[in-house]
């Protein structure tokens, strides 16, 4: 028996074996979870005038989504069928019972993964039975049927009836279940892609969402070209105003000194006494300049260490807890840091807070940001351009945040980022800074 035999059958027993444990998974999904969920969120919503519904509903559509998007992450896994994640973003601000129930019941994706819930507890267990039960019935036909015959002298198995003077015999049991096992093989990959294929053509966005994402995707574009414009334009008033000046009458107080140097010595030391500190107040504004534009914190420790010295900086004690495996890249580490630090700016400025806190973290390819202070609460998103300008920052990486601030406190902002970590940290993931 060469080495190349024993290797393919080894690597399609391997397949076999995986395609049969997917299958298994894919009937559990769809009795023990499907099933329940649809008869669950349709009797909630059927109890909306009584008022269970409220609250269920929403638990009940959310539980199908966590479903529906690890039916989407198996897709790609297993089958290399990618099914984006559809759903609108939810409105900032927060939301009540209702409007939260408004905005889930008036998204089309709610209507489509809740068909598919249904849909797929038949199709589930088919898939289930074709790409796993095959396999399974082709080793009863060579291991069990046959050999327990003879033991037996009576035939065994659901479908596998056997004897001295069946149909089949033991020889025929013995080739057809063989053959059907080989056949097993690349069936079960051909039916799980099948399957993956009819999840994906209802729990992918329709080309009316994709239109509408589009949209949404070249207005926060528009915003971000006229925020980058206003930057530059701050920076360049800046340098004029700022730097350039100082530097301009640096230049100007060394020139007199050098005039005045043979007859007056000391009004030229003054002088250069003058020209020292302005060079140094330049340094400090050329260094205030560059950290506003892109902190070196930031780049030489990412948003773990860049967040913690932002929070060793400010008045007030900040409890810091950051999670991340990896780094993002350097537009979505910049764009979440500057939010953090523009919210964080809030707190000092406005919040009356005593303490505040910040939790960063990512899980299923998202950032999640949350900032929150113990202060009088009362933050309005849409009254100042500060929190505006975050809300742009974050639109242009598809981003959403979200405030709750009721009067008297607390405030807590959320806001979340879809990106993908690489590198892994060097710096501890957990701890008060």
């Amino acid at each position: 028996m060469s080495e190349g035999f024993v290797d393919r059958f080894a690597e399609g027993a391997r397949t076999a074996l995986v395609n049969f444990v997917r299958s298994v998974i894919q009937i559990v999904v769809a009795y023990a979870a499907n099933l329940p969920l649809f008869i669950l969120t349709v009797l909630s919503i059927a109890f909306i005038p009584l008022g269970f519904g409220v609250v269920m509903a929403p638990v009940a559509i959310q539980a199908i989504r966590g479903v529906a998007n690890q039916q989407r992450a198996w897709a790609a896994e297993w089958s290399g069928v990618e099914i984006p994640v559809p759903y609108r973003a939810e409105p900032p601000g927060g939301l009540g019972a209702f409007a939260r129930l408004r905005w889930l019941l008036t998204d089309p994706a709610t209507w489509r993964d809740l068909l598919w819930v249904i849909l797929n507890v038949p199709l589930g267990l088919v898939a289930g039975v074709l790409a796993g039960g095959m396999t399974l019935y082709g080793l009863e036909g060579v291991f069990v049927a046959p050999w327990l015959t003879l033991i037996t002298e009576y035939g065994w198995g659901p479908f596998w009836m056997v004897n001295d003077y069946g149909v089949l015999g033991i020889a025929g049991a013995v080739v057809l279940g063989a053959a059907l096992t080989v056949v097993s093989v690349p069936l079960g990959g051909v039916v799980l892609k099948a399957h993956a294929l009819f999840t994906q053509s209802l729990l992918a966005p329709t080309k009316g969402a994709l239109t509408e994402r589009v949209r949404r995707l070249s207005e926060s574009r528009s915003e971000t070209v006229d925020a980058s414009a206003a930057e530059l334009r701050r920076i360049e008033r800046d340098l004029h105003d700022g730097a350039q000046a100082r530097l301009v009458a640096l230049s100007m107080n060394i020139g007199l000194a050098e005039e005045m140097m043979k007859h007056d010595p000391e009004a030229a030391q003054r002088l250069l006494a003058e020209a020292r500190a302005s060079s140094g107040t330049a340094l400090t504004e050329l260094r205030d300049l560059v950290r506003g534009i892109h902190p070196p914190v930031l780049a030489e420790r990412g948003l773990d260490g860049a967040v913690r010295a932002l929070a060793l900086t400010l008045p007030l004690p900040v409890d810091v807890r950051i999670d991340l495996p990896g780094r993002a890249d350097a537009p979505v580490e910049s764009a979440a840091y500057f939010a953090v630090a523009e919210i964080l700016a809030n707190v000092v400025k406005h919040s009356g807070a005593a303490r505040a806190w910040v939790q960063i973290e990512h899980a299923s390819g998202r950032l999640l940001m949350i900032v929150g202070d113990d202060g009088t609460g009362g933050a309005d998103p849409g009254g100042g351009s500060g929190m505006r300008g975050i809300e742009r920052r974050l639109g242009a990486f598809d981003g959403t945040m979200a405030v709750t601030s009721p009067l008297g406190g607390p405030t807590v902002v959320t806001m979340e980022l879809p990106c993908a970590l690489s590198s892994p940290k060097t710096l501890p993931s957990s701890g008060t800074g």
